[in-house]
């Protein structure tokens, strides 16, 4: 009884959670139809700042609307400073299906390292390709089109496990994220993503009601230099991931702060 009762209750958060979920699905696929038209008659460099700017507009919609209802608990204001920085890659660890969206939402100015299939999502590729975001089944052209966006002012949002994390806290690191650092120049900037629920995590089916509200809360880390040796660079940023998410690293900037360094010259 006390089981269908505590059921009963919940489901209105859970037809909640859903119907803004339809409703995000259904911005997207709004937005996607309006890409393929504008693409053709945009100039690129106009076509990439408007894409962009719409797709973290959306996404931040869609936090703060499910804030308000309760449905989530959002900590992400960390990311705020750093929004207009040029030439930054943001790295961060890929617990659920939402992380994407939790950063792009605060960084108007980044592209995303995304799935080739995804290019091709109804719900997400012209907007992506829009926003000049980049595909990964190339890695020569990949790293070539995220250092020619870094030199160009832009950001760089990238999930170096290369998939939500199948066996946490932390899977192994995909190269060329300092290939990419070293030959832009530019640096690194970590971020912790901290929720409270494996909702939508590898294994987790879409249609299955997490424990409501979601929390998910964002604090950003050690700021990486460039270095010659991309690949010791690599071992040694999987390494502060690992002890950091394991230990709570004393140089990780507690409730969201901002960790900044300076600005390679």
């Amino acid at each position: 009884m006390m089981s269908l009762l505590r059921a009963l209750l919940y489901l209105p958060l859970a037809v909640t959670l859903y119907a803004l979920l339809l409703l995000l699905g259904t911005i997207s696929l709004a937005w996607n139809l309006a890409s393929m038209v504008l693409r053709p008659l945009l100039p690129e460099p106009t076509a990439r700042r408007i894409g962009r700017s719409a797709i973290a507009l959306a996404y931040r919609w869609f936090w703060a609307t499910a804030s308000a209802l309760g449905m989530m608990r959002i900590d992400a204001d960390c990311l705020d400073e750093l929004r207009d920085e040029r030439g930054v890659i943001f790295v961060a660890n890929h617990p659920t299906m939402l992380d994407a969206l939790l950063l792009v939402a605060r960084l108007p100015r980044s592209a995303c390292i995304m799935k080739a299939e995804l290019m091709r999502n109804v719900f997400l590729g012209a907007g992506a390709r829009l926003a000049g975001y980049i595909r990964n089944d190339s890695a020569r052209t990949m790293v070539r089109l995220a250092v020619e966006d870094l030199k160009s002012g832009g950001q760089l949002v990238i999930f170096p496990e290369g998939t939500r994390t199948v066996k946490p806290p932390l899977d192994a690191f995909r190269p060329g994220i300092t290939l990419i650092a070293k030959l832009a120049q530019a640096p690194i900037q970590t971020v912790f993503i901290e929720t409270d629920t494996p909702y939508l995590g590898k294994g987790w089916p879409i249609w299955r009601v997490p424990p409501l509200p979601i929390v998910f809360k964002l604090r950003l880390g050690r700021r990486f230099a460039p270095q010659p040796d991309s690949d010791a660079l690599m071992g040694e940023i999987e390494q502060y991931f690992r002890h950091s998410m394991e230990q709570r690293a004393p140089d990780a900037q507690p409730e969201c702060q901002t960790s900044r360094a300076p600005t390679l010259s």
